[in-house]
């Protein structure tokens, strides 16, 4: 069995029949192979690890790690290797069918509580309809997954839309480049290991987010400024807005709140689940938040949206854009103010109220340092008490 770390010997290896690769074991259960190139080139690296689960062995493609040297091709692979069989080894290995980038995203959703929010309109705008949904991760590399990200650079941010039809786009900040970037990178990180770096298959390295690209939310409005937009706004969005006012959570995690989340008899909603048990995350409301939404659940099936076009479909990053512009725009507010502005007003009444930044990240599923880095120059007992205030 020849030393495929040393250069000299995997020179002199020769391609097998049916092109198998020269193995050689790294531990018990986990294999490295090489398999040299027809007519000459650099041959590419093989890895095979035991699945005691399926009592079988895992094969996968590793690439030829073309852009390292000769010496330095080893120690890549190996690592890589070793990656893989540790995702193996301990159940993370995805499934036979999940082929392809949109099936990882696919699955990704299924295994999120928030389906309907924010990965799910990114997915939808900027992956199933891209080239990248049909690579195969075996195949995935950087050069892949830079030009995707490139094309997300270069596809303009919609602003609004109005009654007409027509839209209004601008440049997509950095910083909506990293947010849409995130639910991809977490859909790949659930099912790859991280590629070698500096080497193509470093797959990860060119979703890294521009760095200072987030800066404050800075528009406010008060709960006067807040009514006004209530007024204002027509129809269908007018609930989910209000929503918005009433708990600080995320745009997209309102979106995806279905009437069987809210139990009217202890005044509690599900707000998510926690990714290692599976468990409900639920917030206890004030009595008068809780009659708004056992008003919006009432003659729902438990798994309708809570919150619905007139459609009947769920809420979407698409979908509320427009409305939120057009009713900020009659009654007189900022041109900047988005559903987020909402998000970032209730939480700083929460921070300025009183309420603990604990308590304010827990409400709002984030953590306490993002809670402190943009609000904590803010800070001035109870959650429900605080939350009662918010009440219009």
């Amino acid at each position: 069995m020849a030393d495929l770390s040393k250069v000299s010997e995997r020179d002199r290896l020769k391609p097998r029949p049916g092109k198998a690769p020269h193995w050689q074991r790294l531990r018990a259960g986990c294999f490295l192979g090489f398999r040299p190139a027809i007519g000459g080139g650099v041959g590419t690296w093989v890895a095979r690890v035991h699945d005691a689960d399926a009592d079988k062995y895992r094969v996968r493609s590793l690439g030829d790690f073309g852009t390292l040297s000769g010496s330095e091709r080893f120690a890549a692979a190996k690592k890589e290797a070793e990656a893989w069989a540790e995702l193996v080894e301990t159940g993370g290995v995805r499934e036979e069918k999940i082929e392809t980038v949109a099936d990882a995203a696919r699955a990704y959703l299924k295994n999120k509580a928030d389906a309907n929010g924010i990965a799910a309109g990114v997915f939808r705008r900027h992956v199933f309809d891209d080239p990248i949904a049909k690579v195969k991760l075996d195949k995935l590399r950087r050069h892949h997954l830079t030009a995707w990200r490139k094309r997300l650079e270069d596809a303009p941010a919609l602003m609004s839309r109005n009654k007409g039809g027509v839209t209004r786009s601008k440049k997509r900040a950095a910083s909506t480049v990293n947010r849409d970037m995130v639910p991809l990178r977490a859909a790949l990180a659930a099912l790859l290991p991280p590629g070698a770096p500096g080497t193509d298959a470093a797959w990860q390295e060119a979703l890294k987010p521009v760095k200072g690209a987030s800066g404050h939310r800075t528009l406010y409005l008060d709960r006067d400024e807040r009514r006004k937009l209530l007024a204002h706004a027509e129809g269908d969005v007018a609930p989910f807005l209000h929503a918005l006012c009433l708990l600080p959570l995320r745009p997209g995690t309102h979106a995806g709140r279905v009437a069987g989340d809210f139990d009217k008899r202890t005044r509690t909603l599900v707000i998510g689940r926690e990714t290692k048990t599976g468990k409900a995350r639920k917030i206890t409301v004030p009595q008068a938040t809780a009659d708004f939404l056992d008003g919006e659940a009432k003659g729902k099936l438990p798994v309708a949206p809570l919150f619905r076009q007139a459609s009947g479909k769920p809420w979407d990053k698409d979908a509320w854009k427009g409305p939120i512009k057009e009713a900020a725009l009659a009654a007189g507010l900022p041109s900047g103010t988005c559903a987020y502005t909402l998000r970032h007003s209730v939480i700083t009444d929460l921070v300025t109220g009183g309420l603990p930044i604990l308590t304010v990240a827990q409400i709002s599923g984030t953590s306490v340092a993002m809670i402190e880095k943009h609000y904590g120059h803010l800070v001035g007992n109870g959650a429900e008490e605080a939350l009662s205030r918010l009440v219009l």
